[in-house]
């Protein structure tokens, strides 16, 4: 079982008896037994028939769609849980101020101690003095975390360890990279296209994994509600950003995965081509799969604590 990433924009996808074919201007350019596909993510300008998207919920395969340059858009999931009380329960938590404040905190908790622990594992950054001394103020930051009492001081907390993170995380990097500090909207150089790129296909993963045990991916407890925002996916993402992002944005670009020229920049912003969006694709399935499991225990962790309003354990890296 895999995943399947199109992204080359005019195709459309079709499916004959149990198996997808994937045309461009009404020829077949490839085709895949259903058995073969996990998951289906769509980039762009592509079609799919309404056939095959009955076919898809049947088969209990989901489709994320995303803009070209990897905006996440949405998902159409197969009902895989009925688990009304479950979004009740979830709902009644959001208005419950202390388990949002208690949840928020050991989500920030995790975050900002997986940076830590992520920079420790680079010999170049804790031999650093100006390196162990920003560590030893987002230690600090750490601690003071469980002392707050709203979500908006919690996220204070979170955006100075983090923008201290960012200072001495382009120190890992050999070569040509350049990162000065996290842009988002629009990526502007390289290394922030990728990390983008990169959120954005975790954010999908957790929210579609969300929606099979029967959450709503759209109400949070870290971030607010806002329009279209899957604020749930966005909580759990926070504990696996440096995990499984960060370290997969090291390792291509310090092995050379990956180039500069491997980007194209449009009205200031930069994105990966065709082509090497296509192994990045191949190195974030090879990270990620180690992980899977564990953020569906971690989902699994979140059900009970919101179910028995106990406080969540998150996910640490050690």
């Amino acid at each position: 079982m895999s995943c399947l990433y199109l992204t080359e924009q005019g195709l459309s996808i079709q499916k004959k008896q149990r198996r997808l074919l994937i045309k461009k201007e009404g020829k077949i350019i490839k085709e895949f037994p259903i058995f073969q596909i996990e998951r289906i993510l769509i980039f762009g300008n592509i079609q799919i028939t309404t056939q095959t998207i009955a076919f898809l919920l049947e088969e209990g395969i989901s489709c994320n769609f995303f803009s070209s340059n990897g905006k996440f858009r949405g998902t159409l999931t197969p009902v895989q849980s009925g688990n009304v009380l479950l979004r009740i329960a979830q709902y009644e938590r959001y208005l419950d101020k202390t388990f949002r404040i208690n949840i928020s905190k050991s989500i920030i908790n995790s975050k900002i101690n997986n940076e830590i622990e992520f920079l420790k594992k680079y010999p170049k950054i804790i031999s650093n003095n100006s390196c162990k001394k920003i560590i030893y103020l987002m230690k600090n930051i750490l601690k003071d975390v469980e002392n707050k009492d709203s979500i908006l001081s919690i996220m204070g907390c979170e955006g100075k360890a983090t923008s201290l993170y960012f200072k001495i995380f382009s120190q890992i990097f050999k070569g040509d990279f350049n990162f000065n500090k996290r842009t988002h909207h629009p990526p502007k150089d390289p290394t922030n296209s990728l990390l983008s790129f990169g959120y954005s296909l975790l954010m999908s993963e957790i929210f579609s994994l969300l929606s099979g045990l029967g959450f709503d991916p759209y109400v949070g407890y870290l971030h607010d509600i806002s329009y279209l925002r899957p604020s749930l996916a966005l909580d759990i993402m926070e504990e696996f950003r440096a995990p499984v992002i960060d370290s997969l944005i090291v390792k291509i670009i310090n092995k050379k995965i990956i180039k500069i020229d491997d980007f194209i920049e449009k009205d200031g912003a930069f994105y990966l081509k065709d082509e090497p969006k296509k192994v990045f694709f191949l190195q974030y399935e090879e990270v990620v799969k180690n992980y899977k499991e564990i953020i569906k225990a971690q989902l699994n962790k979140l059900k009970e604590a919101i179910i028995k309003g106990n406080r969540y354990k998150p996910y640490y890296l050690k």
